[in-house]
């Protein structure tokens, strides 16, 4: 059965590298891609909805702007020779705000991963995640997503990070897409309990023999780092050990409102180079 993959464009270098990712990330697969450019007249999406009427001058403007960018898209995948013969493009070019208008293609079209860059054209150097990567990592919520920086290497993860705090009862099917690209790349999942307790509940200890159940079939392994906060300890451990991506179960009201927007926007993302596999709690 063909994959579906979602690549939101704003043709950016960065936007233009998770492509690449992408592609090396699904060689294997018989895939369908979906390049998505989401266009407006002005940087104020809700200006743009109000004044930009189909037939006018402004959104005809935007609309062949678009579609121009994705031709010369496709031209690049061409000119890369990209020609695996597993792999499909096709374009898309709408007029919406971004996370309504990728919701909306990830239910027609029945997508079931998104790859993006983790910023776009006016992304700040400071900032590891643009407000649109962390928009639709909180708001689409039906779909995981690969986030990819600029300088992520493009080759298949061989070791994934997993953060837990055992403090969350995760279901088998949440961690589906993990288990799934650790299986697809070769790769070991490393969890990193972050301590700051002297030793584990009854609670986190059936959780921990839970996730033991759930990566019985790939290779995988706990680790415990102690005395730091999350976002160092994550990026001492990802550096340490050279790991290739870092995946996380996005609590909804919990992972992003604690970990996400700050500190951890600010201290893990700086200089983060590795891609981030966002999952859902299915729950919510």
């Amino acid at each position: 059965m063909k994959r579906k993959i979602l690549l939101p464009i704003d043709f950016s270098k960065n936007a233009r590298h998770a492509i690449t990712f992408a592609l090396e990330l699904y060689k294997k697969d018989q895939c369908d891609f979906y390049i998505l450019n989401v266009f407006s007249a002005t940087s104020n999406i809700v200006d743009s909805l109000i004044n930009m009427e189909p037939g006018s001058d402004m959104y005809e403007s935007a609309k062949l702007d678009s579609e121009n960018g994705l031709a010369k898209v496709l031209d690049m995948l061409a000119f890369k020779d990209h020609n695996n013969p597993k792999h499909q493009f096709k374009t898309i070019s709408t007029f919406n705000s971004v996370v309504e208008a990728i919701k909306n293609i990830v239910e027609d079209k029945d997508i079931e991963m998104i790859v993006m860059g983790t910023k776009g054209k006016t992304g700040s150097r400071k900032k590891m995640f643009g407000t649109v990567a962390i928009d639709v990592m909180e708001k689409i919520r039906n779909c995981p997503i690969i986030v990819v920086p600029e300088i992520a290497k493009l080759e298949l993860p061989k070791e994934i990070v997993f953060p837990t705090s055992y403090k969350t009862h995760f279901k088998r099917r949440e961690l589906t897409y993990l288990v799934g690209l650790a299986k697809k790349c070769d790769a070991s999942i490393r969890v990193l309990h972050i301590s700051t307790e002297k030793k584990l509940s009854e609670k986190q200890l059936n959780n921990k023999k839970l996730l033991e159940e759930y990566f019985e079939a790939i290779s995988y392994s706990f680790h415990t780092l102690s005395h730091m906060d999350i976002p160092t300890a994550i990026n001492c451990f990802v550096e340490s050990r050279e790991s290739d991506m870092v995946a996380f179960i996005n609590k909804k009201h919990l992972f992003f409102g604690s970990m996400l927007t700050h500190p951890l926007v600010k201290e893990i993302g700086y200089d983060s180079k590795v891609p981030l596999l966002v999952m859902h709690d299915l729950r919510n």
